[in-house]
């Protein structure tokens, strides 16, 4: 009898234990960062918008898998993406009006204060290539201090030459009017001469 009984608590107890095993941890451990960009990033982030801002959208942290989309469904990329969603760009600057990604900016840092082993010091090759098939211009720019909105301008600027030749070429409208043609001869609103009864007499 006490057999039973005490080989039913124990189920219990399994029970019970099994049950809060199964529910999920609703006091999660977690506290808010007191920063969401790095100094570095911030830094960057101004530059950024006080460069191209009132042209371009900045987005922050995105990963490649968000600009890219395979070209086709065979098991080559779906494994390419795969890959791409393990990479994130540092930055990317989109068209104001329909949000295009047009740049992938990556910063490049051998040693600093927020990455002390360095960061991207090595091209990422599939990055890159993935970039360029899709037409998207990839910078990596090395962080140092002392760089200037012009300085920055200008890296951005010499990889919009294709970007810039797009937004300009405009429909070509000829204003001047054709001269409309008859589609059939006309009547003439002349009357034909009368003829000469001398003449003819003659």
């Amino acid at each position: 009898m006490e057999l039973a009984i005490i080989l039913t608590l124990a189920m219990i107890v399994m029970a019970i234990t099994v049950i809060k095993l199964s529910q999920p941890d609703i006091n999660v451990p977690f506290q808010r960062k007191s920063q969401l960009f790095t100094s570095v990033e911030r830094s960057f982030i101004q530059l950024l918008e006080q460069a191209v801002g009132h042209e371009f959208r900045i987005l922050c942290r995105v990963r490649l898998a968000d600009v890219l989309a395979p070209r086709s469904q065979s098991k080559q990329a779906k494994a390419a993406l795969a890959k791409a969603c393990t990479k994130q760009l540092d930055f990317i600057l989109c068209d104001k009006h329909d949000m295009t990604p047009l740049i992938a900016i990556d910063l490049v840092s051998n040693k600093s204060k927020d990455h002390k082993e360095g960061y991207k010091t090595q091209r990422d090759w599939f990055v890159s290539s993935a970039l360029e098939s899709a037409h998207v211009a990839h910078i990596r720019i090395k962080v140092k201090p002392g760089y200037t909105i012009n300085d920055v301008r200008e890296c951005i600027e010499s990889k919009l030459v294709e970007y810039r030749k797009q937004k300009t070429k405009q429909p070509i409208i000829s204003t001047q009017k054709r001269p409309t043609r008859p589609t059939r001869p006309l009547q003439s609103s002349r009357q034909p001469a009368k003829p000469d009864n001398k003449q003819v007499a003659a």
